[in-house]
């Protein structure tokens, strides 16, 4: 018992649990980005390149302007205008879903490197901004482990958090989630009742892209003030494993990026451990623990059967 207490007023205990709430937000707002398209019937693979897209725009629009929620908005509109290319191709076109996807991460390394480069050129120190402070909440923040997990985080944080309660809202306690669901599940049905499937599509791939871009402007804005090139790292990648692993409901998505975001925290600090493990194990770390828990969980997928299934309206017309 007396171990225990220790633990729980150890600072560093209460900096690993900060630190897993605030690495879990990226990752956490793309993997929602993608339950909205995934419930809607189109596979988001690039919700990579979408939270590229975010950081970088995030961050020279707040270089730009000073203003960190201008900054904010700017990636949000970017990453909806790249869902909106991406529902083009997917539900107009009906072309591979998993193709597009690739393609749009690729293209977004590209851009956001050669625009980034264009803007502040290539020198070895990049031009840095203020980030989101932590909101001050007084002797709540004090409180032992609950004060760490809830009271000192930034605005971001906590905006993030209010959009998974809002998701689980929209998705599972109103008519618009009902139809999302219908679209997703079975489009020619969804259609005989009067939804028009192509639009919901749209939109739900559009905040796909902007909950997505939401993601990588917290790593610019909020995490590290600053933009480097490809930071996302494979985050929007992760953001997938995490929709299996939550079973696309926004609580499960977020107790799964609480997992992943608590195990990056511990390979960060476990490298200031002695024992001469190499630092590349430890950045595996959280990796491997997503892979094997997914694996663990992948055969209780609940995807929608009509997930990646383009939907021509010809079909349900006998045509």
């Amino acid at each position: 018992m007396q171990a225990l207490l220790e633990l729980i007023a150890n600072p560093v205990f209460a900096g690993f649990l900060a630190a897993s709430v605030r690495l879990s937000v990226p990752i956490m707002l793309a993997a929602l980005g993608g339950m909205f398209s995934e419930r809607s019937g189109v596979l988001n693979i690039g919700l990579e390149g979408m939270m590229l897209l975010g950081c970088f725009v995030g961050f020279a629009v707040t270089f730009a302007t000073g203003s960190l929620w201008v900054g904010v908005l700017a990636a949000i509109v970017a990453g909806g205008a790249c869902g909106l290319v991406l529902a083009f191709y997917a539900v107009t076109l009906r072309a591979n879903q998993v193709v597009v996807g690739i393609a749009i991460n690729l293209v977004m390394v590209g851009i956001t490197s050669y625009f980034f480069r264009l803007a502040f050129g290539s020198g070895t120190s990049g031009p840095r901004i203020a980030s989101f402070p932590p909101l001050d909440f007084g002797a709540l923040g004090a409180i032992p482990i609950i004060g760490p997990l809830l009271f000192q985080h930034d605005a971001l944080t906590y905006l993030a958090l209010l959009l998974v309660l809002f998701s689980w809202i929209l998705m599972y306690r109103s008519t618009i989630g009902l139809s999302i669901k219908a679209v997703g599940e079975h489009p020619e049905a969804a259609e005989t009742l009067g939804l028009d499937v192509s639009a919901i599509r749209y939109l739900c791939v559009i905040a796909s892209g902007s909950l997505a871009a939401l993601g990588g402007a917290f790593l610019s804005l909020s995490a590290t003030g600053l933009f480097l090139e490809n930071m996302t790292a494979g985050r929007g990648y992760i953001a997938l494993a995490i929709l299996i692993l939550g079973r696309r409901f926004p609580f499960g998505i977020l107790g799964a990026s609480l997992f992943f975001g608590a195990a990056e925290a511990l390979q960060l600090r476990a490298q200031l451990l002695p024992g001469g493990v190499p630092l590349q194990f430890l950045l595996m770390l959280p990796y491997v623990l997503t892979i094997i828990v997914l694996a663990a969980s992948a055969q209780r997928s609940n995807a929608p059967a009509a997930l990646g299934v383009p939907f021509s309206r010809k079909r349900s017309d006998g045509a």
